[in-house]
């Protein structure tokens, strides 16, 4: 039998100063079994950072046609193809040309990120970035996790606040660009 996902949630107070983005919204994330912490933390981080109306998180970490994050217009058409780690260039490639734009968030070394996709092609590339934090600083967040989470995320001139379960943790949010 298979291993099921592990739910988390999250009460989340965001102020993305940055952006002028307001809000408080309650989140449940399964956490596939192939899928580390780092990685959830990551996509959380992503979720929160790019809020927006139409956000969701896609169905899983197995889904091969969606990333990590996506946002769709009352259409249903994909505006924003967020991923998360390491996607290969192909997938970029895919999500850039779907979507209005791309961004990859990142808990691993940016450089070797964009270092992989050198000599591939990826549409728009000039225009897709990578995020990044601080060493340590998604680690940090991971030791804190718990089933319930109480999460409070303030950005202001791309420096990251994280108030989680009573913990407060900084880090600046880093953007790489992807060609």
């Amino acid at each position: 039998m298979a291993i099921g996902s592990t739910i988390l949630t999250f009460s989340v107070q965001l102020a993305d100063m940055d952006r002028g983005v307001y809000d408080d919204f309650s989140l449940r994330v399964a956490r596939h079994p192939s899928e580390t912490d780092a990685y959830m933390v990551t996509r959380l981080l992503a979720y929160c950072l790019e809020y927006e109306d139409g956000i969701t998180f896609s169905e899983g970490i197995s889904t091969t046609d969606e990333p990590a994050v996506l946002v769709r217009d009352l259409t249903g058409a994909v505006t924003a193809w967020i991923e998360v780690g390491a996607p290969d260039a192909e997938r970029l490639h895919f999500g850039s040309k779907l979507a209005d734009r791309a961004r990859v968030y990142t808990h691993r070394d940016p450089a070797k990120v964009i270092a992989a996709w050198a000599g591939k092609r990826i549409h728009n590339a000039e225009a897709i970035d990578v995020r990044s934090f601080d060493p340590g600083f998604i680690d940090d967040a991971v030791r804190l996790l718990e089933r319930r989470n109480m999460l409070t995320l303030t950005v202001t001139e791309s420096q990251l606040y994280l108030d989680l379960n009573g913990t407060t943790l900084s880090s600046a949010v880093h953007t790489h660009p992807a060609a």
